[in-house]
């Protein structure tokens, strides 16, 4: 299995309004994306000077089901949501049993 995290920092300004609509967003992919094997998210809860604001863990069964989740079509606009609302994005990808 293949487990993809990603971490988000929104820009300034941004709203829980917009949060709950990119979080709606995100939920919609995995009924329509049928190489997501698990997929949880959302805001960080401690909210310390290291933290970031929002997380996902999305698990496939290897690398070509990350990359066939990254083009699929109904990825790439929710992926363009996350971007306009995120100052930065950091991504880590590992193998699990």
């Amino acid at each position: 299995m293949l487990r993809h995290i990603v971490l988000m920092k929104f820009k300034e300004g941004v709203g829980e309004r917009q949060i709950e609509e990119m979080s709606a967003a995100l939920r919609s992919l995995p009924p329509k994306i049928s190489v997501i094997k698990g997929f949880e998210y959302g805001p960080d809860i401690l909210r310390t000077d290291r933290s970031y604001d929002f997380a996902l863990v999305a698990s496939f069964e290897n690398v070509d089901g990350l990359k066939a989740y990254q083009l699929h079509p109904d990825h790439v606009p929710v992926l363009q949501l996350v971007r306009s609302l995120c100052d930065a994005l950091i991504v880590a990808d590992f193998t699990w049993p």
